[in-house]
């Protein structure tokens, strides 16, 4: 099943998809243009990896990593399908990052590779937005690269581990304005999910929505405000974002002050 939290008529809603349209829990059927998308899951301890692609890896002239590289996300960063993401005025490069999001579904402490599928309840696709400016170092990446508000859109779907029956072997697609940008497949991954997940579990208790957000393949390019970015990754679905500039939340430069448009 593909499930998907959306807010409707004033209230949060769990929803699901049916023929092409979304059904609420209480019934009521909806248009997908008609909802706000909110995550799939509200994110609890999210792991971010890096380099976890080979080709990536040299793809930016870097030795793939020995064992996981990884950092944690706050939950800010993330929104919904169709959301907005913010580009700093001061950014010059800014790229997308496809990944696959791996979603725990019961508490996990020392698992062992071969059981590790059994507490993953479900998967969804993550837009990892990386400001290269910020980078000190691939192996360091700090706060300003990978947790600024906005920069993480997540979604739409959470689909069900039972309906993905090989997570290792999907293929991964992003578009910039329809334009293909970059194309991989999870096989590719340096670690695995369920390397990763005896990795983690290993030294710290995970437990049910932490998210381990697994990396993501060569192919990355700068995006500009006004972009609208597709990543697609196979039998989940395609998250769909925009870039949006400092205007749309800031008015005389410094105070925080959402604008509606009309």
């Amino acid at each position: 099943m593909k499930r998907a939290r959306v807010a409707y008529a004033g209230a949060i809603h769990p929803a699901s998809e049916y023929h092409g349209q979304l059904q609420l829990a209480d019934g009521r059927i909806v248009n997908e243009q008609d909802v706000v998308w909110l995550p799939p899951v509200e994110p609890r301890t999210v792991f971010a990896l890096g380099l976890n692609y080979a080709d990536h890896a040299k793809e930016l002239a870097f030795k793939s990593p020995e064992e996981p590289l990884a950092f944690l996300k706050g939950p800010n960063t993330f929104i919904g399908h169709r959301g907005q993401t913010r580009r700093p005025a001061d950014a010059a490069y800014m790229h997308y990052e496809c990944e696959l999001a791996v979603v725990i579904g019961k508490k996990a402490k020392n698992i062992k590779k071969e059981e590790a599928f059994n507490y993953v309840s479900g998967y969804t696709i993550s837009n990892d937005y990386a400001i290269r400016d910020y980078l000190e170092n691939y192996y360091r990446p700090n706060l300003k690269v990978k947790n600024r508000d906005t920069c993480t859109p997540i979604g739409p779907w959470l689909v069900d581990a039972e309906d993905i029956p090989d997570p290792s072997n999907l293929a991964i697609k992003t578009y910039v304005n329809g334009k293909l940008t970059q194309q991989g497949n999870t096989k590719d991954m340096i670690f695995g999910i369920a390397d990763l997940i005896e990795y983690f579990s290993s030294f710290m208790t995970l437990s049910p929505n932490d998210i381990i957000l697994t990396g993501t393949p060569e192919g990355l390019a700068d995006t500009a405000v006004g972009d609208e970015i597709i990543t697609e990754i196979e039998g989940i679905g395609k998250l769909v974002s925009t870039i949006v500039g400092d205007d749309v939340f800031t008015e005389n430069g410094d105070r925080p002050h959402l604008k509606i448009h009309k």
